[in-house]
């Protein structure tokens, strides 16, 4: 999963002196997807615990973040507040960040020759809008959720290439031990999901979100999103017609795309 991944980078600034929106992530790889929706923007990092909690499902738990970390960063009155948490499921097993060079390889030698999921919970939240809820009467800040599951075929790499990626240091911030985009190891064959999501954070679900909250990329974004990733992506079109989770809900069935089946016959749910 490649979230930190590296590449160009855009600097951050507001959108309007009364419209602001706020990335609440450092990661390289989801400013330069945001930016290419031609949304200026800040950045402030969410610092929150990412521990699972038992019996929590991976939709649960990655959406439960992303609101977590919306709900953390600081953010003035009149702005939006974004944000994403992304992580690799292999059966019912989370995969998170390896504790070192062995498990970076253990991890890559268990994803693979098959197929995982990677699962992406996204929140944004405006702060100036108030609603009242049965629950619990009035409420600050619309929130807005969304779920992106992926499935992610792995190739048959061989050991040798395990190891030579391992030393490049690359998989040590990586949810999975790996990097979908990386030049040189291409741990991936055959996706034909959401390749944004994978790389932690699928654009067409934030822009959903986005219109919502009358915000539009810009015209040329989906061929730039293409050109970046060098993906034609199949999905976008199928996820932009859908509608998205309802204002505040916790789960809902996710846009998917690509479910390859088991040897059973029945989809894998396994996660990234």
């Amino acid at each position: 999963m490649g979230a930190e991944g590296g590449g160009r980078v855009l600097e951050s600034f507001p959108v309007t002196e009364k419209n602001r929106l706020v990335l609440a992530s450092n990661s390289p790889r989801r400013r330069q997807l945001l930016s290419l929706a031609g949304w200026k923007f800040d950045i402030s990092a969410a610092n929150v615990d990412e521990s699972q909690y038992p019996n929590e499902s991976p939709s649960d738990y990655v959406l439960r973040l992303a609101e977590t970390k919306a709900h953390a960063v600081r953010a003035e009155a009149d702005q939006i507040v974004l944000a994403a948490d992304t992580t690799v499921v292999d059966g019912m097993d989370v995969l998170g960040k390896p504790l070192d060079n062995a498990d970076a390889v253990a991890m890559l030698s268990r994803l693979r020759g098959h197929t995982h999921q990677v699962y992406t919970g996204v929140a944004l939240l405006r702060l100036s809008d108030k609603r009242s809820t049965p629950q619990s009467g009035s409420v600050d800040g619309l929130l807005l959720k969304d779920l992106c599951v992926t499935d992610v075929p792995m190739r048959d790499y061989s050991d040798e290439e395990i190891r030579a990626y391992v030393e490049t240091g690359d998989p040590l911030d990586k949810a999975g031990a790996y990097a979908i985009q990386h030049p040189e190891f291409h741990p991936v064959t055959g996706l034909s999901g959401c390749y944004a999501s994978v790389m932690g954070l699928p654009m067409c679900h934030v822009i959903r979100l986005m219109r919502q909250m009358d915000l539009q990329p810009d015209a040329d974004f989906f061929a730039g999103c293409e050109t970046l990733l060098e993906y034609q992506c199949p999905v976008s079109s199928s996820i932009l017609s859908e509608k998205p989770l309802e204002s505040g809900s916790s789960l809902a069935p996710p846009a998917r795309a690509g479910v390859l089946p088991r040897s059973d016959g029945k989809p894998s749910h396994s996660k990234i």
